[in-house]
């Protein structure tokens, strides 16, 4: 049990955080692989190498030692943390590596004279609660997938059973299980995880399932990345008939129901959730707004899929924009989304649900946009993904 005097302590450390943090848990992490080779396929090498997860885990602890006395403020990055461990299949044997790397870390770092064996304690007592809470929400999301029709629990054997290029860069997997059994549902905007192995070494990824469910298979598509590990594997070596584990599906962005007008921007790969949502959402009769930016028609994937709905579909309007467009290029739009380009896309009226996602210099303009032209930030959805399509590499 934290004890209160544990809890003041704890909140002190903020201003060292905010000052140290991400030094912290790099040498964190580079502790925990260098010396605990079973929870490595559980992070991403690509994004230990850019210093995006160490500046993620910063963030997060900093965001957890601040509201240490108000943990219900943590509800959105709990939910995003739970899904992301799900999908990799973090379990509680996990934990007490992670603690004992992350209080060795604050002793190395900063020092025994900063962090005495008091802040340490406290440390370990404020870690085991929110390990507790992380653990306790991971086994509400493993048993939900176990006990629903067509789920499981850890891996699952599944087939390639359909590989298709949809543009110069992405390439679509189809997998069906390979017991021929049932499928679990999962919500428009989930990811799943799966599990390689590349050269003797286990690897994990998510990815976003871009079509929606049919009882039958599931469909990821997938970015060939320049020294992308796995994507190009996928690309290059992953042939059909080929066996991978996946785990079942997880994700909280998620699309949720609604009859406002629905509006999907997307940049590069980031169309795979969208595509799913936009098939769950084509028959409910709410106005739809599809805003894809691409650099080119070379890469721009789904672009003949799109225009067969947006033919079909009376209230979706599809709009295309390119930065660096080829000579027979057709867009509506040259050049980087402006604020201006998108108040001529978006419904009339402000009272919308966006939904949006790509790079994330495209998220943080996409998000400034809306919020100066009047979306309020309570409606606006997003996730930010990896260089390779969904959450990973």
């Amino acid at each position: 049990m934290l004890s209160s005097q544990q809890r003041a302590i704890v909140k002190s450390t903020v201003p060292l955080l905010e000052t140290g943090g991400e030094a912290l848990t790099h040498h964190f992490y580079k502790i925990m692989l260098g010396e605990y080779p079973e929870v490595r396929p559980l992070f991403n090498q690509a994004h230990q190498a850019s210093g995006d997860q160490p500046r993620a885990l910063a963030n997060g602890v900093l965001m957890y030692a601040r509201h240490i006395d108000q943990l219900e403020a943590l509800g959105p990055l709990v939910g995003k943390i739970i899904n992301k461990h799900a999908a990799l299949q973090v379990l509680p044997e996990h934990y007490p590596i992670v603690g004992t790397c992350l209080l060795r870390a604050i002793r190395e770092v900063l020092g025994a004279e900063v962090a005495t064996d008091e802040v340490i304690e406290a440390w370990a007592a404020a870690y085991q609660q929110l390990a507790g809470l992380l653990i306790g929400a991971e086994e509400e999301i493993y048993a939900a997938s176990a006990a629903a029709p067509g789920g499981w629990r850890g891996a699952r054997w599944f087939r390639l059973v359909r590989k298709e290029a949809e543009s110069a860069e992405i390439t679509s997997f189809y997998f069906a299980p390979e017991d021929g059994g049932e499928l679990l549902e999962f919500i428009p905007g989930q990811y799943i995880g799966m599990r390689l192995n590349l050269d003797g070494e286990e690897v994990r990824r998510n990815y976003s399932l871009s079509a929606l469910g049919n009882g039958r298979e599931y469909r990821i598509s997938v970015k060939r990345e320049p020294g992308g590990r796995v994507s190009n594997y996928l690309h290059d070596q992953f042939q059909v008939g080929q066996r991978i584990e996946l785990f079942a599906p997880a994700g909280d962005f998620v699309l949720r129901p609604g009859s406002k007008p629905l509006v999907l921007i997307t940049a590069g790969v980031g169309i795979t959730p969208a595509l799913a949502m936009l098939e769950a959402a084509q028959d409910s009769g709410r106005p739809i707004h599809f805003i894809h930016c691409a650099r080119n028609g070379a890469v721009h994937a789904f672009r003949d899929w799109i225009e067969e709905k947006a033919a079909a579909i009376p209230q979706l309007n599809r709009f295309f924009c390119y930065s660096e467009p080829h000579a027979n290029d057709e867009a509506d739009a040259t050049g980087f989304l402006s604020r201006e380009q998108l108040a001529e896309w978006l419904p009339g009226e402000r009272d919308l649900d966006a939904y949006f996602l790509g790079p994330k210099p495209f998220m943080a303009q996409v998000k400034k946009h809306l919020r100066e032209l009047g979306v309020p930030e309570r409606q606006c959805h997003y996730e930010f993904f990896g260089p390779a399509g969904a959450l990973e590499a």
